[in-house]
């Protein structure tokens, strides 16, 4: 199949017609690659061959009181993870020295819970002025709903974006948590647009879910219109409810990020959690449709460290984007 069409289609900013979306997802094996160039083509026309490095500060973890299947810090995990209340800010700012030291674009603050208390938001707003004053670095947070208020406050601190993933579909987002809805995340997202700071919103693949939900996940954040689209794939722990979903391959990965960069062609797709353990040997070929990684691990999972991330990608020919001009280059 030429799949150089919907390249075109999505360049023209053309939502592709459900049964070419089915095909992306559905493509075989043996045309991955005719995929990621036409996937290319569409992420080479809006960011050439840079590449943004993101660094994630897990700085509360455990402790929540959601039943998030997937994720070992909810109430409903047995998962051996440390547990531990808010770091201090020392610890906090120490993260962001050693993120930017290490090339990252953006560092990212996040804590557990379902949503963050109006001090815990004056703690993490006094941090992140103290990290603006003493860097340049772009600072994401994730802390969990938010109120206009609140985002309000972050903003005024110098937050550039806020992250809260939709994680799935409306359809078969009931399967993977009860204790709230989509539609409560959907009104965090908004509430961070009506006060003007980015939004990062994306997903968790390989939870149980059909291609068909992959697809409405990807069609709410075009609808959303986000700024930045994290997919994680799925890393089962062991002690969550969905220790024992094993059901991804590196190619459909590869095929999920594809479909995301055709129908969000303009957004910035990042590879996030579970790419390590899911992609593999085929980690390189993620750069040709996202423009975006995490290094240095995540939440309660390890990952690629600086030194791997930046050498594989100067191997692929890619060029690591900086938030300013005199950040350190880093020697692999």
């Amino acid at each position: 199949m030429d799949y150089t069409p919907l390249a075109d289609q999505s360049l023209a900013d053309q939502l592709l017609s459900p049964e070419d979306m089915n095909a992306v997802l559905q493509s075989p094996d043996h045309d991955l690659l005719l995929l990621l160039q036409a996937a290319y083509k569409v992420r080479q026309h809006h960011f050439g061959r840079r590449v943004q490095l993101h660094v994630l500060m897990n700085a509360k973890s455990g402790l929540c009181p959601e039943d998030c299947a997937y994720c070992s810090q909810s109430a409903v995990s047995e998962a051996a993870i440390d547990k531990y209340p808010m770091l201090s800010k020392h610890q906090i700012l120490e993260g962001a020295r050693k993120a930017r030291a290490g090339g990252a674009y953006r560092y990212c603050i996040v804590t557990s819970g379902r949503a963050p208390s109006h001090q815990e938001v004056e703690t993490v707003a006094d941090i992140v002025r103290d990290i603006k004053q003493e860097m340049e670095i772009d600072i994401c947070c994730c802390l969990g709903l938010l109120d206009e208020p609140k985002a309000q406050i972050l903003k005024a601190a110098g937050v550039n974006r806020i992250n809260h993933n939709l994680n799935t579909s409306q359809n078969y987002s009931p399967e993977i948590v009860s204790t709230h809805t989509f539609e409560d995340r959907i009104e965090t997202i908004k509430n961070v647009q009506k006060v003007g700071l980015d939004t990062c919103c994306g997903g968790i693949i390989g939870m149980g879910e059909t291609h068909q939900d992959v697809i409405d996940l990807a069609l709410s954040l075009r609808e959303l219109d986000v700024d930045s689209i994290p997919i994680n794939f799925l890393h089962p722990i062991e002690g969550t409810p969905l220790s024992g979903k094993k059901e991804l391959t590196p190619q459909y990965c590869l095929k999920v990020l594809c479909l995301f960069r055709f129908l969000n062609p303009q957004k910035e797709i990042r590879v996030a959690g579970g790419r390590e353990y899911n992609l593999r040997s085929l980690q390189p070929l993620a750069l040709y449709p996202a423009n975006s990684l995490f290094m240095e691990g995540y939440l309660t999972t390890d990952g690629q460290n600086v030194e791997e991330t930046h050498q594989m990608i100067e191997d692929m020919g890619f060029e690591v984007e900086t938030a300013a001009p005199e950040m350190l280059e880093i020697h692999t």
